[in-house]
């Protein structure tokens, strides 16, 4: 594939080029109260590449009458689900929302379920939730929090249909340990604004996993911010969108403390003339966070004209001591000669595009831990790859 690539690979290059976003992503307000949140008009910084006309429902100051269907694997001891009130919710949430979606969501969500993990307990076995919508407008907020130095994995699927705006609060203590996985699997119409608010204790590690493959609209913007020395975050995600797709995600990882480590690592595919995805990284060393190792890569390859891929990463960097920071972004399309090269030995044109696309993907569905949900999303890829053919057919 032909990819044009822009890469900062220092903290002094990040500034030569001008990557300092106009406002520091610290300063933007967050809130329990949904009227600090006017409504969008997407002439704000973070809505303006969002399709707020379509997300309008969520932003609603109104009970909702949908519902997500959960199915919840067996939980084995050390590991509870129960619903909590509304002032529980709010007191045991990492940090309140950033934008009125997650605002609403909370208000609006009747409490939260708490998925808690007691100190030292390891889980080997994955935490499975399915949700599954049955139409109309749904608020949920969630909380994860695993106590110290208990280890889990805890993988979310959302199913169906729903106009669904939630916020998910993960609070990891010392040492503690979350391999977290959200797959959006929506019905064609589906609209979903979700906010991820992650904070680390001393030492913990959070793997986090996002794969977005169905729904009309989906905008998850996930935040990780570090409260204890030592303790490291691995974000990746992918996405495929098809014509009348917009997967959209924004993500911030805040580093406020020393010697502490973050990557992220995100690669869409696009297919059809209306096919729209945006991803936005920003990252924040604070003065006191000396030693900081951050690096942020977006990949993004368009399979068919039309489609559109924006990405925009962005460094903030108030400290020179730090071990390293960088990012990259690059967009592109096949290359022709990497085509030719597997048509010429008796490869067929669609069978070659499925090969690319999944060498492209799977060094990062590896990254997942899960072998059944690795297995399931190269099987989601090779059906949205047969979607494609049909698109090329009929250009």
């Amino acid at each position: 594939m032909t990819l044009t690539d822009h890469t900062q690979a220092t903290a002094d290059a990040a500034h030569s080029h001008g990557i300092v976003p106009d406002a520091s992503r610290a300063d933007r307000p967050t809130s329990f109260d949904v009227e600090a949140f006017p409504l969008p008009t997407g002439r704000e910084e973070n809505w303006r590449f969002s399709p707020v006309r379509e997300l309008a429902p969520l932003f609603a100051d109104e009970p909702a009458a949908g519902h997500l269907a959960w199915t919840t694997s067996e939980l084995p001891a050390g590991v509870s689900l129960t619903q909590v009130s509304e002032d529980d919710a709010r007191t045991r949430t990492v940090r309140a929302p950033g934008d009125r979606a997650s605002a609403v969501a909370v208000k609006h969500a009747g409490g939260a379920m708490a998925l808690t993990f007691a100190a030292n307990t390891v889980v080997d076995e994955p935490i499975t939730i399915d949700l599954e919508g049955t139409g109309g407008d749904v608020r949920g907020h969630l909380l994860i929090e695993v106590g110290t130095s208990a280890e889990a994995t805890v993988v979310i699927t959302r199913t169906g249909t729903a106009r669904y705006s939630e916020l998910v609060s993960v609070d990891l203590a010392d040492n503690a340990s979350l391999n977290l996985v959200l797959i959006q699997q929506w019905d064609a119409d589906a609209i979903h604004a979700g906010e991820v608010l992650a904070r680390l204790g001393r030492d913990a590690r959070l793997r986090g996993t996002v794969a977005t493959l169905g729904g009309k609209v989906v905008r998850l913007n996930t935040s990780a911010a570090f409260a204890g020395e030592g303790a490291s975050v691995d974000l990746f995600g992918l996405y495929f969108a098809d014509s009348g797709q917009h997967q959209e995600h924004q993500l911030f990882v805040d580093h406020a403390v020393p010697h502490c480590t973050s990557r992220v690592t995100y690669k869409g595919a696009l297919a059809g003339a209306t096919a729209r995805s945006v991803w936005i990284g920003d990252v924040l060393i604070r003065a006191a966070a000396e030693g900081t190792d951050t690096y942020e890569l977006n990949r993004n390859l368009v399979l068919t004209d039309g489609a559109r891929a924006d990405s925009v990463p962005n460094l903030e960097i108030e400290t020179g001591e730090i071990a390293g920071a960088g990012h990259a972004s690059a967009t592109g399309r096949f290359d022709e000669e990497q085509m030719f090269y597997l048509r010429s030995r008796g490869i067929s044109e669609d069978q070659a595009r499925k090969l690319v696309v999944r060498g492209f993907f799977a060094d990062l569905i590896r990254e997942i831990g899960v072998p059944a949900v690795e297995s399931s999303l190269l099987n989601q890829i090779d059906s949205e790859l047969a979607h494609v053919e049909e698109v090329i057919e009929h250009e």
